[in-house]
């Protein structure tokens, strides 16, 4: 986490985001509010969450079915009892979630303090972003990616699979189902997703199947994990593109899940150790 990136807080905001107090029940801004749009991270400025997935509950807080793909952590609360919920970038205290209560299908209520959170009306373009891609050993495709224009942060680890909070050695087994991504938080008044999906099947072999270069297995394989219908629809697009010039394209698309951060020691793994990636540069493919 940059924190350059982070918003200035003012003293009730801080009480709330950093020191995870809670806003009075039915004063914030949010809980009677159904606008279309997105709801971001009032500290760090990330989609938490779609205005398809609020609900009424009449908990006095903003209620929520389902967060965007990746956006938010769980974790148990300092009480020992509830879960808490978290900006998975900043680490800004969202509120609780609670299960089992029937208000919707998902039987999942994310009770969020308005304070927590800006909206972003539908139809304006959200400032920051973030994107996943799985393009071999993530200590290469993070490398690369962190020099691109437009991207202000990374991060690398683990997605896909079912394990919780994988291990690097069980993920290297190919058994967990995860897959070494990078997540990139990027400013989309500056690069979009589409010149992003492009510059990943620039710096890898998108036409391999079982794995990248010297490094083969599951966890190996190229992969783009979306977050939304948009970041879907573009990457399937341009990998029409490369079919459709006679490429031999491996890479799968998928929804995003959970992203595990990787163990410290691999994050910005070749600025630590002064070497060079052996497997990823960039070449001209569009």
């Amino acid at each position: 986490m940059k924190k350059e990136i982070l918003n200035e807080l003012n003293p009730y905001e801080e009480f709330v985001i950093i020191k995870k107090g809670t806003e009075r029940p039915f004063t914030g801004k949010y809980n009677d509010f159904y606008e279309q749009g997105l709801y971001v991270c009032k500290r760090c400025g990330l989609p938490l969450y779609e205005s398809d997935s609020k609900f009424k509950s009449e908990c006095g807080w903003p209620s929520f079915d389902e967060e965007i793909p990746g956006a938010v952590k769980r974790q148990l609360d300092a009480d020992g009892k509830r879960i808490e919920i978290t900006c998975a970038y900043c680490g800004a205290h969202l509120g609780h979630l609670f299960e089992g209560e029937g208000y919707t299908p998902k039987n999942v209520r994310h009770c969020v303090n308005s304070v927590s959170m800006e909206f972003v009306p539908e139809g304006e373009k959200v400032q920051r972003n973030r994107a996943f891609f799985a393009a071999g050993c993530f200590w290469g495709s993070e490398y690369m990616f962190k020099k691109y224009k437009g991207v202000l942060d990374t991060r690398v680890g683990y997605m896909g699979g079912k394990v919780k909070n994988p291990s690097y050695d069980r993920v290297c087994t190919g058994l967990t189902g995860h897959y070494e991504t990078v997540e990139v938080i990027y400013d989309s008044t500056v690069v979009s997703y589409e010149e992003l999906v492009r510059f990943f099947f620039e710096i890898h072999d998108f036409s391999q199947f079982d794995g990248q270069g010297p490094d083969i297995g599951e966890q190996y394989k190229s992969v783009i994990f979306y977050t939304n219908e948009e970041q879907r629809r573009v990457a399937g697009s341009v990998k029409e593109f490369l079919i459709q010039k006679g490429r031999i394209v491996a890479t799968q698309i998928k929804r995003a899940s959970d992203f595990w951060l990787a163990e410290e020691y691999h994050q910005n793994y070749y600025e630590k150790t002064g070497k060079a990636p052996y497997c990823h540069f960039r070449r001209k493919v569009f």
